[in-house]
């Protein structure tokens, strides 16, 4: 304890405080990066949530004592990693998150004894509103949405019935499809019972009109340049996905025109075949007539008695005969009657531009090359174009495939081996857990070189300076094998010139020298154990008296 005591004296008050300090911040350093590094990992567990189904589902997490963070606002709650699935499902079974709003789940709490009709009406508005909306949010790119449906009840006594109407307000990632906005308007129509999808109006969060619900746009709320713009980057998607198969991703510039007819054609067409035909009917009349020859008897009463059309030579009179027969047959020509509706949208003519470019190699030298490709290979590109966009010489279609060298030339990519990544199936969470750990482990590292191992040797160095100092301040004592313990307790009481004061040139060794020096010294250590015998008899003096009358009695015999 003495040499503990000691070795703390020699540093100062100020250079102790100084090592408390730094030693305080060390161990909170590394108790900052314990607890860092031991903590668990804190990934989303729902997103894009409203302000409700936020405050709903951190009162779960704090009913369950599970720790939590929130980001964007309380947008986006995280927790522990491994605890993930089973919140999902214990929460799920909370029916959380509601999304929002309400939905059929209304009607598990509601009082359906002292509900009015009223009551009932509007719980059931508000829950057709709410599921519409949970699954419309369901849809890519739709971050939020909310329904509004427009149901009028029929006046009685009335034969007219009003229509009903919906409006929907989308919040979106970006921008969608005109293909989305109109299956949300058609999956609206079927889900309201009399609602057309003319009657549902779509607008976005900037207040834009994707969709108008006015009823007159019986093409399902979509212009002629919208459809022209849709089918050509519908024919666009499609050749640039064959050519970059072809010759690599950003290598290919594809630009289709599409020249459309919209006008809507009815025409009608009645067709006569001569060579088919029917009976239809048929009709035949027969005429017969005749008349007496010249020698017959006059005419007169007895020749119309019995027996009196004879002659008198007994042989009966002869007439003529004349026979018609007329048919007529009507016949029924067979016909043929056509309507043909042909829709707007035709397509009158068909351009397709493609550009693509050459490819890319390593010289001796190391610099990129360009080298162009192959007519035979061009042709191979333009009748896979052809196939592709249906192509049609009669109506004078037009592909035009060239081959030029674009402006940003692509990289070469060296040939490198399979990645360790992809091997191991790292995912992105881990591997910003390990550069976090990495980071933590470097920091610990920096402290222990930087500041930890200065410090230990600041501490250490003021012991062997202070033994030099001594060996250089007494080297007579030090050649006599003094410990440096004695000799600096002989400097501290004055007997000797202390380390630190001022070093005055040694005298020369001499016999005489070194006697007095040994004395000096043998002196301090008799007075110091005197001044120890007078502080214990001070503090204990019958036990000193004691002592004295027993030395005295020892003396005497």
């Amino acid at each position: 304890m003495q040499a503990f005591i000691t070795f703390f004296r020699t540093l100062g008050i100020t250079r102790i405080i100084a090592l408390g300090g730094v030693g305080l911040a060390l161990m909170g350093f590394f108790a900052f990066l314990i607890m860092r590094a031991a903590a668990p990992q804190m990934v989303p567990l729902f997103t894009d949530l409203s302000v409700e189904d936020s405050s709903a589902i951190i009162k779960d997490l704090e009913r369950q004592g599970i720790p939590y963070d929130l980001k964007s606002d309380g947008a986006i709650v995280l927790v522990p990693r491994e605890q993930v699935p089973r919140l999902r499902m214990k929460l799920a079974e909370s029916g959380l998150p509601k999304g929002g709003g309400v939905g059929y789940e209304i009607f598990d709490k509601s009082d359906a004894l002292g509900a009015t009709s009223f009551v009932q009406n509007i719980n059931h508005l508000r829950a057709l509103e709410g599921e519409l909306a949970r699954t419309i949010r369901a849809i890519d790119r739709v971050q939020q949405a909310r329904v509004h449906l427009v149901l009028p009840e029929r006046p009685l006594f009335s034969r007219d019935k009003a229509e009903p109407s919906a409006s929907i307000v989308l919040k979106v990632r970006g921008a969608l499809e005109q293909q989305q906005v109109r299956a949300i308007r058609h999956l609206v129509a079927t889900a309201v019972n009399g609602l057309k999808p003319q009657r549902v109006s779509v607008i976005d969060e900037a207040g834009r009109l994707l969709a108008d619900g006015n009823g007159d746009d019986a093409g399902g709320g979509s212009t002629a340049d919208e459809r022209k713009t849709a089918a050509e980057n519908r024919m666009r998607q499609d050749v640039e996905a064959i050519v970059t198969s072809v010759v690599g991703p950003g290598r290919a510039q594809v630009r289709v025109n599409i020249d459309f007819d919209f006008n809507r054609v009815t025409q009608t067409t009645d067709r006569f075949d001569p060579e088919s035909r029917v009976v239809r009917s048929s009709q035949t009349r027969e005429e017969s007539s005749g008349a007496a020859d010249a020698g017959a008897a006059a005419v007169s009463v007895g020749n119309d008695l019995p027996g009196g059309a004879q002659r008198n030579d007994g042989q009966p009179p002869q007439k003529e005969q004349n026979r018609k027969t007329e048919e007529v047959v009507n016949y029924e020509i067979s016909r043929t009657t056509k309507t043909e509706v042909i829709e707007g949208g035709r397509i009158n003519r068909l351009s397709v531009a493609v550009v693509v470019d050459g490819n890319y190699a390593k010289n001796d030298k190391g610099e990129t090359v360009y080298q162009p490709r192959s007519q035979e290979e061009i042709d191979r590109i333009a009748a896979l174009v052809r196939s592709t966009v249906n192509f049609d010489a009669k109506r004078g279609d037009q592909v035009e495939v060239a081959n030029l060298r674009l402006a940003e030339t692509p990289s070469v990519p060296a040939a490198e081996p399979a990645s360790w990544m992809g091997m191991l199936q790292f995912t992105k969470d881990d591997i910003m857990r390990g550069i976090e750990l990495g980071v933590m482990a470097l920091l610990g590292l920096l402290a222990m070189l930087l500041v930890v191992r200065p410090m230990l040797r600041r501490i250490m160095t003021p012991e062997a300076q202070q033994q030099a100092a001594i060996a250089a301040a007494y080297p007579t004592l030090t050649a006599l094998g003094l410990p440096p313990a004695a000799i600096a307790a002989t400097g501290a009481a004055g007997t000797a010139p202390a380390a630190e004061q001022a070093p005055l040139p040694p005298p020369p060794p001499s016999r005489t020298s070194a006697m007095i020096e040994i004395a000096q010294v043998q002196g301090q250590v008799h007075a110091q154990s005197v001044q120890k015998v007078g502080d214990l008899a001070d503090k204990n003096p019958n036990e000193t008296a004691a002592i004295v009358r027993a030395w005295l009695h020892e003396n005497a015999a």
